[in-house]
């Protein structure tokens, strides 16, 4: 963990002014940089000293059997993990024949600094060799967002106070040294040397490596271009082996002269495409960006973020930690997403190596909502990718003995990535959530040929498996039993709420897209017998409730369990995964991450507000916030309730959970979801934002902490603008035909003359909740 202030606070910036070695890993997640298809980690440009190296191409990956004690029929046979692919950021550099090693000689300064607004991340240190040279060493690094393939960086050295002599080693280094993991479930599986090399070639100031994983047969090229500025006798020269090739730039600097290198690398991988197609693909990708040049890729970056922040900006007043962490979190958030284009959005986005490189329901539940209405584009590429792989879902569907599909808990590929079937094949609830996010997408932008191609599909599979899981009892009730919803420390239980509710507004929507597209229905099989099969299901999910308690349970018979022994869990003990057994955790009230509370959020329409704080009040002090995901969620849910100071603290929570490292996990890659989480606080928390069918409703309330909240969404073709006060709430269409919203439930039109003012009440006065001890929210490092 973070436990000094690693970052400066600033509004567009997040700047590190000193280097510090013991959190290196952690700094190499925050500063990475992706566009979603290549993925660059924040390693120093010279390679060492790192603390993980990373650089990934989004579905690139190696197979691995599972290992079992005991094997039993229809578990997953092969896992999937993310491999760190060829390496086209290292830079080495000597002075005078010496190393540019910054855990040697003297590091005069050393300063990074992730520019928000320009997308990119540059760097400035000066530093002096054992034998007292100085040089000053300036880079800026981008992944571009408008040239999916291609990453970039600008390296200068200038010799400072006397004559020096230069060499620049520009590399593309594949199968580098891994650290060993360190026993963390959560970390990735190094897997060793994955690439066998299929080609080397360096020809002039021209690099290129193509290689083949050993199991998988995916295909990688990564070609290197470079442009050398320096004294009239600077020298170059190539080379190449089968994992290394690399150009040599040598030159002999004055004191104020420079020598730069300006690297553009190209990045490819297929699992069907020759070596020559490959090789050919990404010396076109070099071609392209050349014709751009260097200041052409940082003005396109540029621009590309500044249309996204006119669209997506959150804007807060009151505290500058939260204001930087929200713009850190939409900024990754996009990164993770933005040229993914059919392919997965990881839990770590391509920002490191945790969780094995999987994509979970966290991108449908949190990640999805945030793009819908910032991004919508990317949204529609993700919910495509899942429909990419409905062969593999339907698949196991069968192997399940279940109709329809059964998307995988974990995976890269499409086929369930995950060995513990208790945490993995129980957890059901994936199915619903991405049949939500393609609801929500469809409703949001009017996409109607998405919904026809993709969305209906998706809809129509999900609800068979919904109906062929559950069953009706004597009395007409529908069950579904012996799953696994979003808590994990609950599994292989009967039906829990979050997962019945997310069912039934499944099979309720997949009924109305069948009605809505009979011919394309007929075509996959549905027709109005089967859905009308799927209403009755849906109108008669059963949602247990505790008449005596006044709550509803997480699941069937969750409050006649034995509370955990919070007051004899030390502070040490959390996670406690990783010091109690699951046996001991599923027969306990303990909660790893809201799941109850979640349900409130995304089926709010089945909940009164009595209903809710009553709720909220009975599990949050049953929450240990064991998962990144929670925060967020109770933020949300505590907003609603009235509990706007808590609700500020779990946003805090949400926000700094990667720039102070709460987790202990940064080092592994970013939380997207959770840094999605931020906006969601924000937005659905504190801006009281729920989408009815298409209609957005507001009910916004400020704790005191906040003077001014403002954020922009996007809808059906509109921009509307959204500004919170502590007594009034201002909305503006700022572009597009009329809209109707509601206000704490008024109908409000916005016709874009001008802006809608209401005021804002006052939120119902309720004792606030309790957290299990050792698990009230933090903020992480708040000294300056």
């Amino acid at each position: 963990m973070i436990t000094q202030r690693s970052y400066t606070v600033e509004p567009w910036a997040v700047r590190e002014t000193a280097l510090n070695l013991d959190v290196l890993a952690q700094s190499e997640s925050v500063f990475a940089l992706s566009n979603g298809h290549v993925g660059w980690r924040g390693n120093l440009d010279e390679g060492e000293p790192h603390g993980l190296p990373g650089s990934y191409l989004n579905g690139v990956h190696e197979l691995h059997p599972l290992p079992y004690a005991e094997a039993g029929y229809g578990y997953p046979e092969s896992g999937q993990t993310v491999i760190n692919v060829t390496n086209g950021k290292v830079l080495r550099l000597l002075v005078d024949d010496e190393p540019f090693d910054l855990r040697y000689g003297r590091l005069v300064a050393h300063e990074r600094t992730l520019d928000l607004r320009r997308g990119v991340l540059e760097r400035v240190c000066e530093w002096t060799s054992p034998a007292g040279s100085t040089v000053r060493v300036r880079s800026t690094r981008l992944v571009s967002l408008t040239q999916r393939a291609i990453a970039a960086v600008a390296y200068e050295v200038e010799a400072v106070g006397t004559r020096s002599r230069v060499v620049i080693q520009s590399e593309l280094v594949a199968n580098e040294s891994l650290p060993e993991p360190d026993g963390d479930p959560r970390a990735a599986k190094a897997l060793k040397s994955p690439l066998e090399p299929e080609e080397d070639v360096a020809l002039g100031r021209r690099l290129r490596l193509v290689h083949r994983t050993r199991r998988s047969g995916l295909r990688v090229a990564v070609a290197a271009d470079h442009t050398v500025t320096g004294p009239e006798r600077t020298t170059t020269s190539a080379e190449s082996n089968v994992d290394v090739a690399r150009l040599t730039v040598t030159s002999v600097l004055e004191p104020g002269e420079r020598l730069r290198v300006a690297k553009v690398v190209a990045h490819g991988w297929s699992g069907a495409r020759s070596r020559p197609a490959m090789s050919d693909q990404v010396e076109a990708a070099l071609a392209a960006a050349g014709h751009s040049g260097w200041e052409g890729l940082l003005d396109d970056q540029r621009a590309y973020l500044d249309d996204f922040w006119a669209r997506a900006d959150v804007e807060v007043d009151g505290d500058e930690e939260i204001q930087q962490a929200v713009r850190f979190a939409l900024f990754h958030v996009l990164q993770a997403g933005a040229r993914a284009e059919r392919r997965a959005i990881p839990a770590k986005g391509l920002t490191g190596s945790g969780y094995d490189g999987h994509a979970f329901w966290d991108t449908e539940t949190f990640v999805l909502p945030l793009l819908t209405y910032t991004a919508p584009e990317a949204v529609a590429e993700a919910l495509r990718w899942r429909h990419s792989t409905l062969p593999a879902a339907r698949e196991r569907a069968t192997q399940l003995g279940l109709r329809g599909a059964a998307f995988p808990w974990r995976t890269i590929e499409g086929s369930e990535g995950s060995a513990y079937w208790p945490a993995g094949t129980a957890a059901f609830h994936v199915n619903a959530d991405i049949a939500g996010a393609a609801v929500r997408y469809t409703q949001a932008t009017g996409d109607t040929d998405f919904e026809r191609e993709t969305g209906l599909e998706l809809l129509v599979e999900t609800a068979r498996l919904w109906h062929s899981l559950g069953h009706h009892d004597p009395r007409g009730a529908f069950h579904i039993d012996g799953v696994t919803g979003p808590d994990e420390y609950s599994a292989v239980a009967d039906d829990n709420t979050y997962t019945n509710l997310m069912a039934r507004t499944n099979l309720l929507a997949a009924a109305d897209a069948v009605e809505r597209h009979p011919d394309e229905a007929a075509r996959l099989g549905a027709d109005v017998e089967e859905s009308a099969a799927w209403r009755d299901a849906a109108e008669a999910v059963y949602i247990p409730y505790n008449d005596e308690l006044g709550v509803h349970e997480q699941h069937e018979g969750f409050t006649r369990y034995q509370r955990w022994d919070f007051a004899g869990t030390n502070a040490d003990q959390y996670p406690l995964l990783l010091h109690f057994p699951y046996f001991d955790l599923y027969r306990k009230q303990v909660v790893k991450q809201a799941d109850l509370v979640l349900a409130m959020y995304t089926c709010g329409s089945f909940f009164d507000e009595e209903q809710v704080a009553r709720n909220f009040a009975y599990y949050e002090p049953l929450t240990v916030r064991d998962s990144s995901l929670s925060a967020c969620c109770q933020a949300v849910v505590a907003a609603q309730a009235g509990h706007l100071d808590l609700a500020y603290a779990y946003t805090a929570e949400a926000a700094l959970m990667d720039l102070a490292d709460l987790e202990h996990n940064t080092r592994d890659g970013l939380h997207i979801a959770s840094l999605a989480g931020t906006w969601t606080a924000l937005v659905a928390g504190f801006g009281g934002l729920r989408d009815d069918g298409g209609t957005l409703r507001f009910a916004p309330r400020l704790p005191e902490r906040f003077g001014r909240l403002a954020f922009t969404l996007q809808l059906m073709g509109r921009r509307l603008r959204v500004e919170i006060g502590q007594d009034k709430a201002t909305y503006t269409l700022l572009s597009g035909p009329p809209l109707t919203i509601r206000h704490h439930g008024e109908p409000v039109t916005l016709n874009g003359d001008g802006p809608a003012v209401r005021p804002v009440p006052p939120a119902v006065a309720r004792q606030a909740p309790e957290q299990p001890p050792h698990r009230s929210p933090h903020r992480g490092p708040t000294p300056r």
